[in-house]
């Protein structure tokens, strides 16, 4: 096909056609920043709720001290709000 021929075959849009295509599309994009912008507040929000309900948690610590030759020594057990200390023989 010869560019004749194309240049015959060529259908003409109206300019008012092209104009609301494009304000059509401008509003598409507005909307899809828009939401874009309100997922990525969203999503900072909620690690940050999270971040901020974890850290509410209190964290248990156990460390036990033993003499390795003999089994005794002294423990401690920190839970929750709970300390105990006590003196013993290992078992096992």
């Amino acid at each position: 096909m010869s560019c004749e021929e194309c240049k015959e075959n060529r259908v003409t849009i109206p300019y008012l056609v092209h104009e609301s295509d494009m304000s059509r599309m401008e509003r598409i994009i507005k909307r899809l920043w828009i939401l874009l912008i309100l997922s990525i507040v969203l999503l900072v929000g909620t690690n940050a709720a999270w971040i901020f309900y974890e850290s509410q948690w209190q964290v248990n610590q156990t460390e036990i001290s033993q003499d390795v030759d003999t089994g005794e020594g002294n423990a401690y057990v920190a839970g929750i709000g709970d300390v105990y200390y006590g003196e013993g023989k290992a078992e096992g």
